[in-house]
């Protein structure tokens, strides 16, 4: 049976017809509505040992241990590491040398008569590649958009079948297994905002990579990992927790771009709204940003989120090209205030227009957005280039018609500017930095942070020497 162009049906089937395959469901919150299809398809016998639903919470802390929330990724590896232990235990003398093991759970919340928000949970796989191996592992976390109840189970379970399918038969190729999980499903339905591969299976695998991958396939409109590659969900860092976001391209961030965000720090911690908390600090990339040409390069994707992982802080890969469409997505995760570092060209690119002719309410309804719970821009100055005048909050010119518009947001500190900058950096632009690069040039030092020297330079980082080496 070929792996191309399978609907559900024949996917569950390939999975039961395949002697080797031999392992448990545990479901918890959405019924068994991915156990449901082995089931139905036939020939579930030769590949279902057992499977569980333990909804009462009570029993389910009894077999997995206590937990502060049933829908986490924490629950779901506790429901992984128990099952498969057992599996083991009980399977392996009689069928380990002929079977490939594994073990599939989520834990989910739909829909309900109490519950009326949009579903979303956590599905994970964990399998063998061959007998006795060590297992690898796919944990992802999905949004389901149906609205209703019943249709939320079914994109469940065909979201369960393709990731299980997926893992067995794609498993070199993650990348791949990345497009199946879209497979008979409206991209309409349902997105899958993280997701993490580990184990033998995988061992080339950079999970950073795989969340570019998500964004980019159009699984979601934005996905975030640590300064480590930590695959994560933005509750996990960001509920109920002040943010500080920069954006940029980094290719790589320089002096003034770091100095803007230490500048843009100590004022958001002055605000009294922020209570003495310490901010998540993180920065943000969109698609057009890495865009080379008309390409995304991973290999230099790559080269800039290991410079910024020098620095420690998150990451978000996102397709918002407008700054409202951040605020907004960034909103849904916390209600605590958010404060947005940027330089003088990005904020004349906010006041623009011509960006917003799609919006019913044009520019207004954006700024409507970006500011609606409190969020503020902290401005850095720039030089211009053909004057050499310091243009800054206070000194740039606006179209006449936006100068009431601009005094209101800059009067009632929506727009703040940034005065204790380091005059010295507004000199340094990407273009030179980036000469410095290709030519392997120590001077470099002077232009970025010490740690993302080091790591350009001991990695030879974005075509680090390359020139020389040319000539």
């Amino acid at each position: 049976m070929s792996n191309e162009k399978k609907d559900t049906f024949q996917k569950a089937l390939q999975i039961n017809l395949d002697p080797a395959k031999y392992g448990a469901f545990a479901e918890i919150g959405a019924g068994q509505e991915v156990a449901r299809w082995f089931f139905q398809v036939g020939g579930a016998a030769g590949t279902v040992a057992k499977t569980i639903s333990a909804y009462d919470m009570s029993v389910s802390d009894a077999i997995y241990g206590a937990a502060d929330r049933y829908v986490s990724r924490q629950r779901l590896q506790a429901m992984l590491d128990y099952e498969y232990k057992l599996v083991i235990a009980q399977l392996d003398k009689t069928r380990g040398d002929k079977s490939t093991f594994f073990v599939f759970a989520d834990t989910v919340a739909t829909r309900s008569y109490t519950r009326k928000e949009d579903g979303q949970g956590w599905l994970g796989v964990r399998f063998q590649s061959n007998p006795h191996e060590r297992p690898s592992e796919i944990i992802i976390h999905v949004k389901l958009l149906d609205g209703e109840n019943v249709r939320e189970q079914e994109a469940l379970g065909i979201i369960g079948v393709n990731l299980i399918h997926s893992a067995f038969y794609l498993n070199s190729a993650p990348t791949q297994i990345i497009a199946a999980l879209q497979d008979n499903l409206s991209p309409a339905r349902f997105e899958v905002d993280m997701i993490k591969f580990s184990g033998p299976a995988f061992a080339g695998v950079d999970n950073r990579l795989m969340a570019l991958q998500l964004v980019e396939k159009g699984l979601t409109d934005a996905t975030m990992f640590t300064a480590n590659g930590e695959a994560v969900i933005p509750s996990e860092l960001l509920y109920k927790k002040p943010v500080l976001v920069q954006r940029g391209s980094f290719r790589p961030l320089t002096n003034p771009m770091l100095d803007m965000l230490e500048r843009a720090q100590e004022q958001f911690l002055k605000q009294e709204s922020l209570k003495g908390e310490a901010p998540v600090v993180m920065f943000e990339m969109t698609l057009r940003q890495l865009q080379i040409g008309d390409a995304i390069d991973h290999g230099d994707f790559l080269d800039r989120v290991d410079t910024l992982s020098a620095l420690g802080k998150p990451v978000l890969i996102s397709n918002f090209l407008r700054f409202h469409k951040l605020l907004i997505y960034l909103s849904k995760h916390t209600q605590k205030p958010i404060g947005l570092p940027i330089g003088l060209v990005r904020l004349r690119d906010v006041l623009d227009e011509k960006f917003y002719t799609d919006l019913p309410g044009g520019l207004l309804e954006s700024l409507g957005h970006l500011f609606k719970n409190g969020a503020k821009l902290y401005v850095y100055p720039s030089l211009d280039k053909k004057t050499g005048q310091l243009v800054t909050v206070e000194n740039l010119e606006v179209a006449p018609h936006l100068r009431h518009l601009y005094a209101h947001l800059v009067e009632n500190h929506f727009v703040e500017s940034i005065p204790d900058y380091n005059a010295e950096y507004l000199g340094i632009y990407s273009s030179i930095v980036l000469e410095k690069i290709a030519a392997g040039d120590d001077a470099l030092e002077k232009l970025v942070p010490p740690p993302i020297f080091q790591v350009i330079k001991n990695k030879r980082l974005f075509g680090w020497g390359e020139q020389v080496a040319k000539v």
